[in-house]
């Protein structure tokens, strides 16, 4: 199985159809390395050979070692084969007051440190990673434009901007105005029991005609099936024993989305996280999903959603599942 090629949004740059997120890339836990770099480069691998062009990291992750184990991946491989995403925003210095947000200064700075990790010349795709409400949108939207004629960045976009997709809409109108590169993609949450961007955020999407490239499309692992009503859930599940995930994510009405996302499932002869994948991949505004994976035989299995044809009804039946909400008003 070999991924297809689709848009990516209006960009005019053509991207696998799942793109491969590295945010555990060297993240550290109370019990070590979350993924360490071996298995960091058995991961690029596995999705290389299966056609995967799309990587996304951040200037943050593992501290940096995301970006540059990525870079030392791409070293023996042809960088002009591959896109790759990046953002910036949190704080990277914790005693520096302007190690962090987009103010020209903290850009300008990270984008040659991310260049120089990631060992490219450019990054196809750079996103703030928040709203900057300490840094005015003419200042870091006219900096972002410096970095795409410069040639260090191709293309900008905005990650996790819900509930804000107003300030989106600002920062593009303000990009009009100037004749600066506007935002082009959007990467907020999204998937079959996170519906929250539906209320507006959407809207907003189709009407600047930007790209969506949703993170967590398996609701932080609730729609992979793992979990169940009685309780009984995986012992090495931390996020099972968060009052945060058990309220936002174990509920009746949840279990009823997952119920028919096990009931497609078994028509189609697939797992539930293939469906819920497939599901955002069948979405008309959704240009490509972002997977994460732990181990090779996890993103085998996210990676086989692209081979899932859902019909009409089926993904009707999933779209259904749960209330949509209301828009705000």
């Amino acid at each position: 199985m070999e991924l297809d090629y689709v848009p990516l949004g209006r960009t005019g740059t053509m991207v696998s159809e799942l793109a491969f997120g590295t945010w555990r890339f060297g993240r550290e836990t109370e019990e070590g390395i979350e993924i360490g770099e071996d298995r960091a480069y058995d991961l690029l691998d596995a999705y290389a050979e299966h056609g995967g062009r799309f990587i996304d990291t951040a200037d943050v992750y593992g501290g940096g070692k995301s970006e540059t184990w990525i870079g030392n991946w791409l070293a023996d491989h042809d960088r002009e084969d591959y896109v790759i995403a990046s953002k910036i925003f949190w704080p990277t210095r914790e005693e520096d007051p302007n190690g962090r947000g987009l103010s020209r200064k903290h850009l300008r700075r990270q984008i040659d440190l991310m260049l120089d990790r990631l060992g490219t010349d450019y990054i196809d795709l750079l996103y703030i990673h928040r709203w900057d409400d300490d840094t005015p949108a003419e200042e870091f939207m006219r900096t972002l434009n410096e970095f795409v004629d410069a040639g260090k960045v191709n293309y900008l976009g905005a990650s996790t901007m819900y509930p804000n997709a107003w300030k989106v809409a600002k920062a593009n109108e303000l990009a009009e105005r100037r004749g600066y590169e506007p935002f082009t993609v959007t990467q907020p949450r999204y998937n079959l029991v996170d519906r929250e961007i539906e209320a507006n955020y959407l809207d907003m999407c189709a009407d600047y005609d930007l790209g969506i490239c949703p993170w967590s499309p398996l609701g932080q692992g609730f729609l992979t099936g793992k979990y169940t009503r009685d309780d009984q859930n995986p012992e090495d599940s931390k996020v099972a024993a968060e009052d945060r995930f058990r309220e936002g994510y174990l509920t009746e009405e949840n279990f009823q989305v997952l119920d028919e996302v096990r009931a497609v499932a078994d028509e189609v002869d697939a797992s539930p996280a293939q469906v819920a994948l497939s599901w955002l991949m069948h979405h008309d505004q959704v240009s490509v999903p972002l997977i994460g994976a732990r181990t090779v035989d996890q993103l085998e299995e996210n990676l086989g959603a692209a081979r899932i044809d859902l019909t009409e009804e089926q993904f009707e039946r999933l779209d259904d599942a749960k209330a949509h909400p209301l828009a705000d008003i």
